[in-house]
This record gives C-alpha cells, sequence and structure tokens, in this order.
C-alpha cells in the first residue's frame, strides 16, 4: 500500500474519533464522574449529574478534559482503524476465515491503539475528575509532571492499564465485528434500502448515512456491555490517587472485588452502563458514519463486494 493511501487512512480515522469525541464529550465526563463516586455528584442520576456540573462549573465545564481527548484520540483512532485494516489483512493469511479474521482483527487494533495512547487518557481522566475551585493539576503539563514525579514515574501513567487490556479485547473486537457484518448483510441483502453508490467510484456501494449510524450504535452497545465491568475497574484505577481507599485499586481483581462488596453489582461493577449507552451509542455510531465517510471523500473504497461474511 502506497504511503498516500496509509496517510488518507490515517486521516480518516482520525477525524472519525475526533468528531466523534467532541459531541459526546459531556456524557463523557459525567460518566467518569458517576463510576468514581464523586463526593459531590455520586447521589445524582445522569441528567441530575449534567444540570448540577452547569450549576456548579458552568456550561462549558461539561467538556473538562476534552482538549486532553483531542491529543489522545486523533492518534488512537487514527491507529486504531489503520491497525484494524492492517490485522485484517495480515489475519486473512492465517486464519482465512472472515468472521475470526475480524473479530481478532478488532480486538488487535483496540489493543495497539490503548497501548500506544494509554498515558494520555490516564491525564485526561484526571482532569475531567477535578471539580472547579478544588483543582489538584493546573493542566495538562502540570498533570503529567505531577503524576510522574509521585507516582512512580512512567509506571504511574499506566494504572489500570490491565483493566483497560481486557476490556478492549471483547469491545473493539465485537464493535468492529458487528459493524461490518452488519454492513455488509444490509449492502448485500438489502442494498435498494441500506445502501447507496460511493459518489466517488461508480463499482463501490456504501452504506446510507443513517443506516451506519444504525449499525454503528448497535455494534457499541453490544460491545459496551460486554466489556463494562473492565471500564469501571480502569477508572477506579486510573483515578485511584485521588479516592478514598485508593489500596483497594491497585490491581484489576482486588478493584473488582472492592467494587462489588461495596455497591455489588448494578451500583458498582455497572454503574453509569446507562450514560455510557447514552455515551457510547452514538459515539460509535458518529464514529463509524464519519469513517465511512472519510473513506470514500478520500477515495479509499475499493470494488464490492471483498471478502463477504458467510451468513
Amino acid at each position: 500500500m502506497g504511503t498516500s493511501k496509509n496517510v488518507k487512512q490515517v486521516i480518516a480515522g482520525g477525524v472519525a474519533g475526533c468528531v466523534s469525541k467532541t459531541i459526546i464529550a459531556p456524557m463523557d465526563r459525567v460518566k467518569i464522574l458517576l463510576q468514581a463516586q464523586h463526593p459531590y455528584y455520586k447521589k445524582h442520576g445522569v441528567f441530575s449529574t449534567v444540570v448540577q456540573i452547569v450549576k456548579r462549573e458552568g456550561v462549558m465545564a461539561l467538556w473538562k478534559g476534552n482538549s486532553m481527548m483531542m491529543l489522545r484520540i486523533f492518534p488512537y483512532a487514527s491507529i486504531q482503524f489503520f491497525a484494524f485494516e492492517r490485522f485484517r489483512n495480515f489475519y486473512t493469511g492465517l486464519f482465512g476465515q472472515w468472521h475470526i479474521n475480524n473479530l481478532i482483527s478488532g480486538s488487535s487494533a483496540g489493543v495497539a491503539a490503548v497501548l500506544s495512547t494509554y498515558p494520555m487518557d490516564m491525564v485526561r481522566a484526571r482532569l475531567a475528575y477535578q471539580i472547579t475551585g478544588e483543582h489538584v493539576y493546573g493542566g495538562i503539563v502540570d498533570a503529567f509532571t505531577t503524576i510522574y514525579a509521585n507516582e512512580g514515574g512512567v509506571r504511574g501513567f499506566y494504572r489500570g492499564i490491565s483493566a483497560t487490556l481486557v476490556g478492549m479485547i471483547p469491545y473493539a473486537g465485537f464493535s468492529f465485528y458487528t459493524f461490518e457484518t452488519l454492513k455488509h448483510v444490509g449492502i448485500d441483502y438489502f442494498p435498494g434500502f441500506l445502501a447507496k453508490q460511493d459518489p466517488y467510484n461508480d463499482e463501490v456501494l456504501m452504506l446510507r448515512p443513517w443506516a451506519s449510524m444504525l449499525v454503528g450504535g448497535l455494534a457499541g452497545a453490544l460491545a459496551q456491555t460486554i466489556s463494562f465491568p473492565c471500564d469501571v475497574a480502569r477508572r477506579r484505577m486510573q483515578l485511584a490517587a485521588l479516592l478514598p481507599e485508593s489500596h483497594n485499586y491497585n490491581r484489576l481483581w482486588s478493584t473488582w472485588v472492592a467494587v462489588y462488596k461495596k455497591d455489588g453489582i448494578r451500583r458498582g461493577l455497572f454503574r453509569g452502563l446507562s450514560i455510557n449507552y447514552i455515551r457510547v451509542v452514538p459515539q460509535q455510531a458518529i464514529a463509524f458514519t464519519v469513517y465511512e465517510f472519510m473513506r470514500a471523500t478520500l477515495r479509499l473504497n475499493e470494488p464490492n463486494v471483498k471478502k463477504k461474511p458467510v451468513v
């Protein structure tokens, strides 16, 4: 593959990630506050937390930490989408089975993206957790230097990485697999209703935007449900230095045990799942839809249908 095409794929993935994350940033911050049981917001629900943030900190506080998120999400999404295409080509030679290839390729792409950008996610979570008037960190640079100095150097930026990787394997795997499967089913079996012609390539059919949004949302919902307890553990471990009883959040299993003993399954391990549906479903819907749009705009689509699934 030529350098120009590689660059275009990186751009397509990065733009898709930035657009989707900016739109759902308020829900992302609410999720962090609820998952970590912030003392000011732990008694509130999803929408009442939004109201309280606006009252206490102002409207723009809903996007607190988003500048850090943009620094992270462009390389994260770029690596994830780009790696998915590369891994899919690689695994085809190993397994040759469409379903297995897409599932493992999605997981591998998610792991690659996480390992590459995790320190930025750590800092973004710390900044989003802060309340106006009670700042521990003065900004992005201060957060990086403080964590490095006080939490064991580079290792401090990887708190919660085990939970993240354990959760990412099913999340990214099922997200990409579900989207690709439903996408091909829609194009193959319902082309007149769900698909349209690529405006830049007469040989290519692509999902209509509304169909891509629907398929992406379903993919995100399924993937998030499967991996959510790992996401809860990840946030607790990332925020351990700011939480009481931080010694309970040093390892994945001990974090799960501590959360379960204190809050149970529904209010602990799955606390914040409702906000995650509100957050992840549109996020994945927008990300996949923008990515498909960018692929068409940058002339990256290839003639249909390549490596179709057997359903």
